[in-house]
């Protein structure tokens, strides 16, 4: 399961600075938005992959560390997607008004010769 989510991680990694290389603005939004599932895959990953284990420690009870799963990585992950989205829905916005001012989508407003 880990080499999955390793190769997963380095995958979307991957593709996501491949896209943000490209000159087209629409292809660097979508290279940003696969950098941040990558992100969050492996943020997701830092707070162990565990199975039927508790959310949180319940009180009265004595755990031990490696009873639970630690519910900060999750916290964060959620809401760096909330924050992506919003971020994508905003880029979107900007391309839409970009082309529309310039007749292009390429970043640096000026068509390959």
């Amino acid at each position: 399961m880990e080499l999955i989510l390793a190769a997963a991680i380095g995958v979307l990694g991957g593709c996501g600075i491949w896209l943000m290389l490209r000159p087209r603005t629409f292809q660097v939004i979508m290279g940003i938005s696969l950098m941040s599932y990558a992100v969050n895959l492996f943020i997701f990953a830092m707070g162990r992959l565990s199975v039927d284990q508790l959310p949180i420690l319940r009180p009265g009870r004595i755990n031990e560390v490696a009873e639970y799963a630690d519910p900060l990585p999750q916290a964060l992950v959620l809401t760096a997607i909330v924050i992506g989205f919003a971020m994508t829905a905003l880029f979107l916005v900007v391309l839409l008004a970009s082309r529309g001012l310039s007749g292009t989508d390429h970043v640096d407003g000026r068509e390959g010769e």
